[in-house]
């Protein structure tokens, strides 16, 4: 893995074990900082991680602002991995937590699984600078807290479940699981950022939903914040960013956000890859298409259409006013996850989503958008403030004629107000 950069561990004794442990790792070369001179290491060495194994003392708290500065000067992502209760994660809200007694093992499989965000990104850079000729900087990582787009799934039945699910909600999208095989379901449908697994399940049953996360490759890196203790009997080693946590939901949220936030800004990297693979034509706040990528489609589409005298239809999804912002970005995303390889959509100014159904006589339409709707009113975010309310999606279809233009047809999907198309 090209890192771009030495390990800076930060810590007032060495730690022998952890070298080895990174050297054997081929995570190297390793640059040891005594927490006095941290901020100047920092700054020299343009790290591709940090790790701090060590308690700051109440002298060496003023470094953090400094150590914080040296790290986000740099133009790609440095990821900084701290021990919980050290002091570090009040001063560096961004730190990666490490457990008190985490295995120099665990901390190697929590950095390899972040040094692969940071690859991400360098990646992204890189397909810029082929794609344009030019040399762009890095994509910007402050256009946006990745928190401000990030889901955590809530699964449980303990007396703690109320509360967790509150105090995720406060912070990024949260969706509410009472069973694992609720739970399961949500993590094949949706691009979760995270998983809470509270008090309430029985060991097997524990067991099993721990099982079928270590056995997915699609969870690998997948941040978990496991409140009960797991059973003996499962390997969680391949799980490198699950930890245990305790305290009230608000610690146990605070202590997760971290790690969410991380695995939302690789999403975030990965539809910028995809977009410029797409030379801008999907847009990657959704995977949908931009509004010019989907009327280039649809051009073709029509003219296929009326060639072959086949079928295509248009669907409008249409939402309240108000909707929130995080509640339309989420519907989107869900869309482009629903709809089938040879359909295509994109969302409007409006928040309203078009959607073509080729090759699909208006009948057809009807039962694929019934149920889309269907999925997006008992699977999108509730709006904020209403825990338990749902999204209901207005739904207008039209039929391709053969005398149509992508204006017209639009515009029947969108009477009484059309959508611009730009």
């Amino acid at each position: 893995m090209s890192q771009h950069g030495p390990i800076v561990v930060i810590a007032n004794e060495r730690d022998g074990t952890l070298a080895r442990a990174l050297d054997s790792a081929g995570l190297s070369p390793i640059i040891d900082a005594l927490w006095a001179r941290a901020p100047g290491v920092v700054e020299r060495a343009v790290p591709s991680a940090v790790i701090m194994t060590e308690a700051a003392s109440a002298a060496d708290q003023r470094m953090m602002e400094k150590i914080a500065q040296a790290i986000t000067s740099s133009l790609l992502y440095t990821p900084v991995l701290a021990r919980i209760g050290i002091g570090v994660l009040e001063g560096m809200p961004g730190a990666l937590p490490l457990a008190a007694d985490a295995s120099s093992e665990r901390i190697v499989a929590r950095l390899r699984a972040a040094l692969r965000v940071r690859a991400l990104h360098i990646s992204v850079t890189d397909q810029a600078r082929l794609l344009t000729g030019a040399d762009p900087a890095p994509p910007d990582l402050q256009e946006g807290d990745p928190l401000e787009d990030a889901t955590v799934l809530v699964t449980g039945r303990g007396r703690s479940y109320p509360g967790l699910t509150m105090a995720v909600g406060e912070r990024v999208g949260a969706i509410g699981a009472l069973s694992v095989e609720t739970a399961a379901s949500y993590l094949n449908a949706r691009d979760v950022d995270g998983v809470v697994i509270g008090e309430g399940f029985g060991p097997p049953t524990l067991a099993a939903f721990l099982t079928a996360l270590v056995e997915d490759a699609r969870f690998r890196d997948l941040p978990v914040a496991l409140l009960p203790e797991p059973p003996p009997a499962i390997d969680i080693s391949p799980l490198a960013n699950l930890e245990r946590l305790a305290g009230t939901p608000r610690e146990v949220v605070a202590g997760l956000l971290p790690l969410v936030r991380q695995h939302a800004l690789a999403a975030r990297l990965r539809r910028r890859l995809a977009s410029i693979k797409a030379d801008g034509l999907i847009d990657s706040r959704t995977g949908l298409f931009t509004m010019a990528g989907f009327l280039a489609d649809l051009t073709r589409a029509i003219e296929e259409a009326q060639g072959r005298a086949a079928g295509l239809s248009l669907a409008r999804f249409s939402f309240p006013p108000a909707l929130d912002r995080r509640v339309s970005l989420d519907a989107a995303r869900l869309i482009s996850r629903l709809v089938r390889s040879i359909d295509f959509g994109c969302q409007t100014s409006d928040g309203s989503i078009l959607v073509a159904f080729s090759a699909t006589a208006l009948r057809h339409a009807h039962v694929f958008a019934r149920r889309i709707a269907s999925v997006l009113r008992h699977t999108t975010l509730a709006p904020v403030g209403d825990a338990g309310g749902q999204v209901d999606a207005s739904v207008t279809l039209a039929t391709l004629k053969p005398t149509d233009t992508v204006e017209t047809l639009v515009a029947r999907v969108c009477e009484p107000e059309p959508v611009a198309l730009v």
